[in-house]
């Protein structure tokens, strides 16, 4: 024990540098742990390394051999692919060529086609022109009363004469009546009955109707067309086309020779077709005139059958008396035919068999006496003519 100290600092000493020599013995053993550590982890790293490396080479080794063989699949696959795709592109330019050619051949056809339908066009143009200028002179024509009359007379003999009517036997034309007036066709019926029919068109106002610019001239055009219409009823109506005394039936036509007009009557005012027929007086265009006189054909033929059906009879009823004396007379010939063959058969049968018989005898008698046969001659035979 130091002088001067106590026990408990003499402890306390001791403790301080058992504590100071631990911590350094500790401190020189962590630098020792350390250092073999880091030894270790030296040692640890060039083996890892070495491994490391050897590792990666193999791995490059295997990578490059798979890569190869990627690569040589893949060089043939794409080979194989452009093998197909030079197929398929010889196949494209042979279809393009073929699209080509077509091309060509549909160009051409369309430039001819084009060219044909040019000059339909223009003929086309040109027929409209001359149709326009036919219309415009037709129109020109039936703006005068006479010609529109004499145009319309026709269109009636074009309807007649399809119908099989004949002039003179089934009708006749401007026939002058008792009274004076001259309707324009008569067609003769049976039992000397007659029906005339004249032909109206009433068609100024009309025109001017087709023609009007506004509403209000349509409307009035159409009023003064109708009224037109009714002037013409009334002005057949009061003519002696209907006359009993010259056996003219209970009616006349009056023929409207066109379709249109027709039926623009029909649509605007249809009482006024049947106030002509209360005044006798029948509407008819080409159409139902053609059924007029379709109906008017099979009653005349109707009647001249019935006109002729006595004298039929009464020709029959001579014949069957001329047929029963045939019959009898054929009887009776025949009755004469059937003696004649009867005695014809005794001629050939009977009474040639017994005119035979002799000459069978004398034959008989010329083989018996070797005489030579009827009808042979020698030089030194009996004269000519003898047996």
């Amino acid at each position: 024990m130091l002088p001067g100290m106590t026990w408990i600092e003499l402890l306390s000493a001791v403790a301080v540098g058992v504590a100071v020599g631990g911590a350094l013995v500790v401190a020189g053993l962590r630098r020792m742990q350390a250092r073999a550590a880091r030894d270790l982890t030296d040692e640890m790293k060039a083996s890892f390394g070495n491994l490391s490396l050897e590792a990666l080479s193999k791995f490059f080794d295997l990578a490059k051999s798979r890569l190869d063989a990627e690569r040589a699949t893949h060089v043939q696959d794409l080979d194989a692919k452009k093998g197909l795709i030079d197929q398929q592109l010889r196949q494209m330019t042979a279809e393009l060529e073929k699209v080509s050619v077509l091309v060509k051949e549909l160009e051409k056809d369309r430039v001819e086609k084009f060219g044909q339908l040019t000059s339909q066009l223009r003929v086309t143009t040109e027929q409209t022109a001359a149709l326009v200028q036919t219309t415009q002179t037709l129109r020109e024509a039936l703006a005068s009363t006479k010609t529109r009359g004499q145009w319309g007379e026709r269109m009636a003999e074009d309807v007649l004469q399809l119908a099989g009517f004949v002039e003179n036997v089934n009708y006749v034309k401007q026939k002058t009546l008792a009274a004076g007036s001259r309707p324009d066709f008569t067609f003769l019926l049976p039992r000397k009955l007659t029906l005339n029919m004249d032909v109206k068109f009433p068609l100024d106002n009309y025109l001017k109707y087709l023609d009007a610019a506004s509403d209000t001239d349509r409307l009035r055009h159409r009023t003064d067309f109708l009224r037109d219409v009714k002037a013409r009823i009334k002005e057949v109506a009061t003519r002696d086309y209907i006359n009993p005394e010259e056996n003219t039936v209970d009616s006349v036509l009056l023929f409207i020779p066109n379709e249109q007009v027709y039926a623009f009557i029909y649509e605007q005012d249809s009482a006024i077709l049947d106030d002509g027929i209360r005044q006798g007086v029948v509407f008819c265009s080409p159409l139902t005139l053609f059924a007029i006189l379709a109906v008017i054909r099979k009653a005349v033929e109707s009647f001249s059958l019935e006109q002729t059906s006595n004298e039929i009879l009464a020709l029959l009823g001579d014949f069957k008396k001329q047929w029963g004396e045939f019959l009898g007379k054929l009887e009776l010939v025949g009755k004469r035919i059937g003696d004649a063959q009867k005695e014809y058969e005794a001629l050939t049968t009977t009474r040639r068999r017994q005119l035979e018989k002799p000459l069978h005898k004398l034959d008989d008698m010329r083989m018996q006496r070797n005489l030579p046969p009827a009808g042979d001659y020698t030089a030194t035979g009996p004269d000519k003519g003898e047996e």
